[in-house]
């Protein structure tokens, strides 16, 4: 490994499981735990730059993004 990258990981619960998106490169995985979720989406993340090629990772690649809530009229 030649460096490393520091991407965001958004993680939720889905029913029984819980689900982690990496929203920079669109790039999903899940687990039982959130820890489990976490290291699968680092798994994910490790083979996406061990197989793609510097185009597709360039075209995947979103510069910036912003995590936030916002609070919406229901019902």
């Amino acid at each position: 490994m030649t460096g490393s990258r520091r991407l965001t990981a958004i993680i939720g619960r889905e029913g029984d499981a819980y689900v982690s998106l990496c929203p920079e490169l669109d790039i999903a995985s899940q687990g039982a735990t959130i820890e489990e979720a976490r290291t699968n989406l680092i798994e994910a993340l490790t083979l996406f730059f061990e197989t793609a090629s510097a185009e597709e990772t360039a075209k995947r690649l979103r510069g910036e993004v912003f995590v936030t809530q916002v609070e919406v009229p229901v019902g």
